[in-house]
């Protein structure tokens, strides 16, 4: 792993490689980031002020998320030995269910591959 912090690293490098667990819990985190703000938006009448300022952070953080849900695909992909790329494959609306849980239940390989050594904590 890079010298960078563990969060920084996770959430918005690409290099390296990440476990089952990891990538799950990872993804998990995103999901509720992303309701909460969702729900928040919901709950402020409509065209309010507090409405449009919750709807524009959660605008920010779906965008941030984006990439972050990239980064994460990209690390599990190269645990499995793929190639990168492939992480666009989340974006396919009814294939990125598919992917994530495939990404999830997938092992990785063990010692290193050409990305990396294997994650510290292995799943």
């Amino acid at each position: 792993m890079p010298e960078t912090s563990l969060f920084i690293w996770l959430f918005f490098r690409f290099e390296g490689r990440l476990g089952r667990a990891l990538y799950f819990l990872a993804g998990l985190f995103l999901a509720i980031v992303q309701a909460f703000f969702l729900y928040r938006f919901t709950l402020e009448p409509e065209g309010s002020a507090a409405g449009q300022a919750w709807a524009s952070a959660f605008w920010v953080v779906f965008l941030a998320s984006l990439w972050s849900n990239v980064a994460l695909g990209v690390k599990r992909l190269h645990d499995i030995d793929r190639p990168g790329i492939l992480a666009a494959a989340l974006f396919i609306p009814v294939i990125s269910i598919v992917a994530f849980l495939a990404l999830c239940f997938m092992p990785g390989t063990p010692g290193p591959n050409r990305y990396g050594n294997p994650p510290r904590f292995r799943s």
